[in-house]
């Protein structure tokens, strides 16, 4: 304990106190040091958040080097600074050669925009997505077939980027799939990673259409590398199959002018106990979600 305290004392007092404060301010180089570094730390998280840390940070270290070698005339000062300076600026290179990498083409970065930056997925976890579907954007041209009842496969799983997609089953209507809309969420979910299905509903396209596509088994070694993603698409599946349910549970009527509210199926037997339940079912059977392409066809082939 002896030796720690005259260690710790001898640190402490090995230099007087100041008696006297220097009466001049330092020179302006100095202060603007200073502001660099108050304002640097303000940035925030992300590529640019970085390049804003560290842009601000490096300037300010150069402003230290300056302000060392033309006003303290310190040596050490200037070196210390000078090699802080030097790793903020190879930082800013690194993280702006990162930024230039994950560059995307306009389809993608709106993409991103719109569905995956709200989220707060970064650009780095957007690349890994962007580049299981090889980065590629398919076009499928009006009143042609993205899948086909009882025919197609289920082997990937999209996502609409633009147009209008009709959905129907023994020709008839189902619902619409919208942008930023998957296309086959309710048979991805129907099936298990090691089982195989056919499609039970025709997908025809209304609108030239373009979308993002990922082959079924890429994408399952996709989510066993990264977990993060896996539940990421998860969410996102879930979302996309509660709208189509809501959106086919406006189409059925349960007569005396009610709506049939997916929520509340119980209700209806005890307030409308005149409805016959095999009519009801009928109904909801007609209205179900899709359960059980990438073959693009026409119709009418």
């Amino acid at each position: 304990m002896g030796e720690n305290a005259s260690f710790w004392e001898t640190l402490i007092y090995a230099h007087p106190v100041c008696t006297t404060w220097k009466q001049e301010a330092e020179g302006s180089i100095y202060h603007l040091a200073s502001i660099l570094f108050v304002v640097g730390f303000m940035g925030g998280s992300g590529f640019f958040g970085l390049l804003y840390v560290f842009s601000l940070l490096g300037l300010g270290f150069l402003c230290s080097s300056v302000w060392a070698w033309l006003d303290v005339c310190a040596a050490d000062i200037f070196s210390w600074n000078f090699i802080l300076f030097a790793i903020c600026f190879v930082q800013f290179i690194y993280v702006t050669y990162q930024v230039r990498s994950v560059a995307f083409d306009r389809e993608f970065q709106e993409l991103y925009s719109a569905l995956f930056q709200p989220l707060g997925i970064s650009l780095t976890v957007y690349r890994k997505i962007v580049l299981c579907c090889d980065a590629e954007v398919i076009t499928l041209e009006k009143e042609h077939c993205y899948a086909m009842q009882g025919k197609t496969p289920i082997d990937k799983l999209s996502l609409l980027v633009s147009g209008r997609i009709r959905v129907t089953v023994d020709g008839e209507f189902l619902h619409y799939i919208f942008p930023l809309q998957f296309l086959d969420s309710p048979e991805w979910d129907s099936l298990r990673p090691t089982e195989e299905g056919i499609f039970q509903v025709t997908l025809t396209a209304e609108t030239d259409c373009r979308y993002v596509a990922w082959r079924r088994k890429k994408l399952y070694l996709l989510f066993a590398k990264h977990r993060f993603i896996s539940r990421l698409f998860s969410i996102l599946i879930g979302s996309d199959i509660a709208e189509k349910l809501y959106a086919l549970n406006d189409r059925v009527h349960v007569g005396q002018g009610f709506r049939y509210d997916i929520r509340l199926p119980n209700f209806y037997h005890v307030a409308l106990p005149e409805t016959p339940p095999v009519q009801l079912s009928h109904h909801l059977q007609r209205g179900s979600p899709r359960r059980k392409p990438t073959g693009v066809t026409n119709c009418g082939s």
